[in-house]
């Protein structure tokens, strides 16, 4: 059991960080509470308050919005429609629109 909270100890600052580097994203408002919500889950199972409810809203909330970034302007179906898969990886800073938006 001491692995696990030292695994989740991990994840909790890991995601706290992330989300903190969020900062100057165009979209801190989106990604923040993304990443926080994770630090939540990590520190709420160090606590044994472990919430099936919570984990699957979570999944549900994420997975909605994963499904509404294929379909979106700009993303992963304009991405490989439009741009034929071009390689979004090369350079860190999003140029166009659809960079972001499939990254």
């Amino acid at each position: 059991m001491f692995e696990m909270k030292v695994f989740n100890w991990f994840f909790i600052v890991t995601f706290i960080v992330f989300a903190g580097l969020q900062y100057n994203d165009p979209d801190p408002y989106l990604w923040m509470p993304i990443y926080l919500y994770a630090a939540l889950l990590c520190w709420l199972s160090i606590r044994k308050k472990f919430s099936p409810r919570a984990y699957w809203a979570g999944f549900i909330v994420y997975g909605v919005y994963a499904l509404y970034k294929v379909f979106d302007e700009n993303g992963l179906l304009d991405w490989i429609r439009k741009h034929n898969a071009q390689n979004i990886a090369g350079n860190m800073k999003a140029e166009t629109p659809w960079v972001e938006e499939t990254r």
